[in-house]
C-alpha cells in the first residue's frame, strides 16, 4: 500500500475512494479539490443538520469540514467517536498539524490489515502542545474524525487528553468527547526526596497532606513495612527509609492524582473513560519500590487507571532513539512489568516514545501475557513530535527553500524553545541551512542535534510559517502519507511480532 490518495470520479468531484459510506439510507464522501488545498464532505440522502452547505452535482450536498458538520457526522457513523480501549496493546498518534491521521492509519493497516493488533489513539494532543500550535482539543477530534473518513476506518479508536495537570485543563476535553485522560501530577513529584539526609526525609513525611491522602504515617507504616512486593522473581520488602522516600517524593502527586480523578469522575457524568498516570516527567527513575508505592496507594484510593508512565532508566529525549545501557533498561523494566502484572494488570506506557527503536521489541516481549483475555503486549506507546518531523521531511523534498527558512528560525529560537523539555542537542553541531545542497536538506531529518532542534521549536514555526506548512502539505499529501506510514511501520512492527 503506498501513499498516494487514492480518488475517484463521483459525478464532477473528485472523492477518496476509501471514504464512501452508506449509512441509513444516506451515503457520505470527502472529496477534494483539483488541487488537494481543499476538502469537503460530500452527502448523498439526508443533509439534516450539516451546516453551511450548498448544491453539488446530482443532486449531493456539499458540506465544508466545520466542527458542527463533523459532531453531525460522528452522531451517524457511531465509529468515528472515540471510545475506550482498555488493556489492548496500544499507541498514541500525536499530530501537530491536523494532517496525518490518514497516514497513521495506513501504518496500522501495513503491520496488520485487520487492525487487531494495535488500538491507535488518533487524537492525541498535550494542554502545553495545543497552546503552542493555536489549536483546541475539539479542533484535534475533528481532524482525526476527518482523517479516519478519508481512510475509511472502522475499528475501535481513542482519544487522549495528554499532560493533565489542573482542573480546569479537564474541562474542554471533557466537552470535546474525549475517552482518554493522561494525569501529570509531576509538579508535585518531590525529587528532592531521593536524596535527602534522613532529618529532611522526616520533615517531608511529617508535612504529607495526610488528609488529603486519606491516611496517618502510623497506617501507611503498619500496612508497608516488612511486606513483600513482586511475586515474579526475587522479591524486596520495605524498610523505613526507602517507605519515607516514597512517600515524601510521589505522597503529593498521588493526592493529586485522587483529585484530579474525581474532578474528571464529575464531569463526565457516567460516561466512559480511562485513566493513565505518568509520573516520567521528572529527574530521577522511579525506583520499584516507588512504583509499588503509587500503584498500591491509587488503588487504596480507589482510583482506577488503564496504564502508567515511570520515569525509567536512561534517557528518553525528544526525537531520537533511548539514550542508555539496554541490558540495564532490560532489566528494570521487566520488574516493573511484573508489578503492572502482579498490581492491575496495567499497561506500562512508554511517553516520548516516538523514534525509540532500540527498546520497542524489549518493552514489547518483557509485557507479552499469555492470557487469552489479554492478548498482546501490556504496553501503550506513546509519540507526538515524530509526525511533525515527517511533515518537515516532507517540505524538504518539495520544497527546499522553505525548508530553509524553517531551520534558520528554529536555530534563532531553539534556546528559548528548549526549556520544556528533554533535549540534548547543541546549535553547534546544526548545519547552517545555506551551507547545504537541496539533496542534502532530507538527510537533516537523521542527524540527532537538528532532528531535536526542529523537534522542540514547532510553536515558533507553526506562528510564522503555519500557514504555508499546510497549503505545501495538503498539494503533496500522497508524499507526506508515504512518509509516515513507512515511519510508522518502524514503531508498531516490534510491538505487534
Amino acid at each position: 500500500m503506498n501513499g498516494q490518495p487514492e480518488l475517484r470520479h463521483l459525478g464532477d468531484l473528485w472523492v477518496y475512494d476509501r471514504s464512501a459510506v452508506e449509512e441509513g439510507g444516506t451515503s457520505y464522501y470527502l472529496s477534494r479539490g483539483d488541487d488537494g488545498s481543499s476538502k469537503l464532505l460530500a452527502v448523498e440522502g439526508d443533509p439534516a443538520g450539516f451546516d453551511d452547505t450548498h448544491p453539488g452535482p446530482g443532486g449531493i450536498v456539499l458540506c465544508p469540514l466545520t466542527s458542527t458538520n463533523a459532531r453531525v457526522l460522528r452522531s451517524r457513523l457511531p465509529w468515528l467517536s472515540p471510545v475506550p480501549l482498555g488493556l489492548r496493546t496500544s499507541a498514541g498518534f500525536g499530530d501537530r498539524l491536523g494532517l496525518a491521521t490518514p497516514g497513521h492509519v495506513r501504518a496500522i493497516r501495513q503491520v496488520d490489515e485487520a487492525a487487531q493488533s494495535v488500538a491507535p489513539i488518533f487524537a492525541q494532543q498535550s494542554v502545553r502542545e495545543n497552546a503552542r500550535t493555536g489549536r483546541t482539543p475539539q479542533q484535534v477530534v475533528d481532524d482525526a474524525t476527518w482523517g479516519l473518513l478519508q481512510e475509511g476506518w472502522r475499528e475501535p479508536w481513542g482519544a487522549d487528553a495528554d499532560h493533565l495537570k489542573t482542573p480546569a485543563a479537564v474541562e474542554a476535553f471533557v466537552a470535546a468527547g474525549y475517552t482518554f485522560y493522561t494525569m501529570d501530577p509531576s509538579d508535585f513529584v518531590d525529587d528532592g526526596a531521593h536524596t535527602a539526609s534522613a532529618a529532611e526525609l522526616e520533615s517531608k513525611v511529617m508535612a504529607l497532606n495526610w488528609q488529603a491522602l486519606e491516611d496517618s504515617r502510623q497506617d501507611l507504616e503498619s500496612r508497608y513495612l516488612g511486606a513483600p512486593f513482586v511475586v515474579e522473581g526475587p522479591g524486596e520488602t520495605f524498610d523505613r527509609e526507602s517507605l519515607w522516600r516514597a512517600a515524601a517524593k510521589y505522597g503529593r502527586a498521588v493526592g493529586h492524582t485522587a483529585e484530579m480523578y474525581r474532578h474528571l469522575a464529575n464531569r463526565m457524568q457516567n460516561r466512559a473513560f480511562e485513566l493513565e498516570v505518568s509520573v516520567d516527567e521528572t529527574n530521577s527513575p522511579t525506583s520499584l519500590a516507588e512504583h509499588f508505592y503509587i500503584a498500591s496507594e491509587l488503588r487504596r484510593l480507589e482510583v482506577p487507571f488503564v496504564s502508567l508512565a515511570p520515569r525509567f532508566v536512561g534517557s528518553f529525549e525528544k526525537g531520537v532513539d533511548y539514550i542508555g545501557d539496554l541490558d540495564t533498561f532490560a532489566g528494570e523494566f521487566a520488574r516493573h512489568a511484573a508489578l503492572a502484572r502482579e498490581l492491575g494488570p496495567y499497561k506500562l506506557s512508554l511517553h516520548s516514545g516516538s523514534d525509540k527503536f532500540s527498546i520497542y521489541g524489549i518493552a514489547a516481549r518483557l509485557t507479552k501475557t499469555d492470557s487469552r483475555d489479554l492478548p498482546g503486549a501490556l504496553v501503550h506507546l506513546k509519540t507526538a513530535g515524530t509526525s511533525y518531523l515527517e511533515a518537515l521531511r516532507t517540505i524538504a523534498q518539495v520544497d527546499s527553500s522553505l525548508f530553509r527558512e524553517i531551520l534558520t528560525l528554529a536555530r534563532e529560537c531553539y534556546e528559548t524553545d528548549r526549556a520544556t523539555y528533554q533535549v540534548s542537542a547543541q546549535l553547534s553541531r546544526v548545519p547552517e541551512p545555506e551551507s547545504l545542497s537541496e539533496a542534502e536538506l532530507p538527510g537533516l531529518l537523521e542527524q540527532f542535534d537538528t532532528r531535536q532542534v526542529l523537534h522542540v521549536t514547532y510553536g515558533s514555526v507553526l506562528d510564522r510559517f503555519g500557514d504555508r506548512l499546510q497549503v505545501t502539505l495538503r498539494l503533496h499529501e500522497g508524499t507526506y502519507c508515504a512518509l509516515l506510514g513507512s515511519h510508522f511501520v518502524r514503531h508498531l512492527s516490534p510491538i505487534v511480532e
